[in-house]
């Protein structure tokens, strides 16, 4: 049973995670998805070793839930109910409030840790899993007092083996600051794309004109609408909060623009600017 783990979702992070377990731990990885189209290529191209369903915790160590934020919840607390007494199980969604709410006072709750691996692509599905995906990315681990520390010391293992770096925050924490350095960027980007949609009509034009800034900025418009309306759902707080902010900028160089105002324009896009420095100490 301890080289066994069960992968709950098997797209991008979860195929991808499957993946790095074969790899790394030789461990024999089933897995367990809704869309059995999903399931079969998994299966066809590697990535799980079997396909199974809910029964099959019983026989894992390791379990690992990484399906859409709005069913996360529901099936995590089932699967505690399913597990082992000393298997680890553990979640990868972006949002992590209402998880830990719901399982709260579940028995078992010290098997559980609430886990963010900070990577990905803006592609989905088993065809995008890859390894290597999350080398030199950063993990956070969520509500770090609730788990035992035997879950914890599992937990931090893998995600040592797959070279990254964790640090440790409260669930409330995470969903508030994720909301403005990872769900913002996604909203942007869908709706940049969705306005050069609506106002060049000739698609030859996008192809043509479009630059390095323009494919950069839209790239995560690519990602997946059915994994991402529940996250921006399940963060609505945090999500309107960050949005009603960015509105705010939007709407003053708006101003700036009709008003010819220049200095205003430099002096915020100066300011600004000091990213560039934040995000060199983020790679360091």
């Amino acid at each position: 049973m301890k080289n066994k783990a069960v992968v709950f979702g098997l797209g991008l992070i979860g195929g991808s995670l499957a993946l790095e377990l074969k790899k790394r731990f030789g461990w024999h990885i089933i897995g367990v998805d809704l869309n059995d189209v999903h399931a079969q290529k998994a299966l066809d191209f590697g990535i799980i070793d079997e396909i199974g369903g809910l029964e099959a915790v019983k026989e894992a160590a390791t379990i690992v839930v990484a399906v859409p934020v709005n069913y996360a919840p529901e099936l995590t607390s089932q699967v505690l109910d399913l597990a082992n007494e000393d298997a680890l199980v553990f979640d990868v969604g972006s949002t992590k409030e209402n998880i830990c709410k719901n399982v709260v006072k579940h028995s078992k709750r010290v098997n559980f840790v609430a886990v963010h691996p900070i990577a990905g692509t803006e592609f989905s599905g088993p065809e995008a899993a890859i390894y290597n995906l999350f080398d030199g990315k950063v993990n956070i681990i969520c509500d770090r007092e609730l788990s035992s520390n035997e879950s914890i010391e599992k937990t931090l293992a893998v995600f040592d083996a797959l070279n990254m770096r964790t640090i440790f925050m409260g669930s409330v924490e995470h969903d508030k600051h994720i909301a403005y350095v990872s769900h913002l960027s996604h909203i942007s980007s869908f709706m940049l794309g969705k306005t050069v949609l609506e106002i060049e009509k000739d698609e030859k034009n996008i192809f043509d004109m479009a630059g390095s800034g323009f494919e950069s900025t839209v790239r995560l418009a690519k990602s997946s609408p059915k994994m991402w309306s529940p996250i921006f759902v399940e963060n609505k707080k945090n999500v309107l909060a960050s949005l009603d902010e960015f509105i705010k900028n939007m709407n003053q160089f708006r101003d700036f623009i009709a008003n010819e105002d220049t200095d205003a324009l430099e002096a915020t896009m100066k300011e600004t600017n000091y990213i560039r420095e934040i995000l060199k100490g983020i790679k360091k």
